[in-house]
């Protein structure tokens, strides 16, 4: 007899994402989707594609707004989306299991199992467009220059990583990083107005020469204005070697690629 399908009712999650508090519904991946999300760790320039269209797929009811992918992707901030991917993960696996931990006391590698629901942490932005937020301070060493911080959407992110082949020697992590610099803006004596670099091959460039305490207060000042808003989850773990107690922030995305190949 030729399959004709069956009638399956997948479990489904609702999500508010924290950053720009939209209401989304998800339902849990079926094998296929599985599947096809596993050939994108092959090319981890494509794991934020990958990720953010399984998350749209998803989605059984969406904002009014969003009715594309290309809505989703500029209408949501890489915070909102770790909070979708937890419902995702939490709505398919239930449990993050086998989840590799090193204890601080002895270096004691261990691996634990725990439900995803317990660790939850949600912090939401209490303004009411983070999307239209800004953030401009001088640079505390680099004196006369500006920079203007911004909260960015996954389309942002998708217009970095696509520069990754115009400009040698950029890495992910680093196109990644100055994604929340929306520009530099550099005061010149002889000039009446700032030089302003806001192309992003500029910005990359820029934030490279800047000595080391420029960037830890541009990542301060970012994350008391932007980054403190959204979800993280943490683990508390006891070492199976010397019995410490350990606090764990899980990394999402490695634990769902994870999920995904031992499912």
């Amino acid at each position: 007899m030729t399959f004709t399908g069956f009638q399956v009712k997948y479990p489904e999650y609702e999500v508010i994402t924290p950053q720009t508090k939209q209401s989304y519904t998800l339902r849990s991946l079926n094998v296929s989707e599985e599947e096809n999300l596993k050939g994108s760790l092959l090319t981890p320039t494509k794991i934020a594609d990958h990720l953010n269209t399984c998350i749209f797929q998803s989605f059984v009811k969406k904002p009014e707004g969003v009715k594309t992918l290309d809505d989703f992707l500029r209408k949501t901030t890489l915070k909102d989306r770790d909070a979708l991917l937890y419902g995702l993960y939490h709505i398919t696996y239930e449990e993050i299991r086998n989840y590799k931990v090193k204890c601080t006391e002895c270096d004691n590698e261990y691996s634990v199992t725990v439900k995803a629901s317990s660790m939850f942490n949600f912090n939401p932005y209490p303004g009411d467009d983070i999307l239209k937020e800004k953030l401009t301070f001088e640079l505390p060493v680099t004196k006369g220059v500006f920079i203007t911080l911004v909260q960015p959407t996954l389309f942002d992110e998708k217009t970095g990583i696509g520069i990754l082949g115009s400009r040698p020697g950029s890495t992910l992590e680093l196109i990644t990083e100055t994604l929340i610099v929306e520009k530099f803006e550099q005061d010149v004596q002889e000039r009446k107005v700032p030089i302003v670099y806001d192309d992003r091959i500029d910005i990359i460039d820029a934030y490279m020469t800047l000595p080391a305490r420029d960037k830890r207060e541009i990542f301060k000042q970012y994350t008391n204005k932007f980054g403190i808003y959204g979800v993280d989850l943490k683990m508390q773990s006891n070492c199976s070697n010397c019995g410490n107690e350990d606090i764990h922030t899980i990394d999402l995305v490695e634990s769902f690629f994870r999920s995904l190949y031992s499912a």
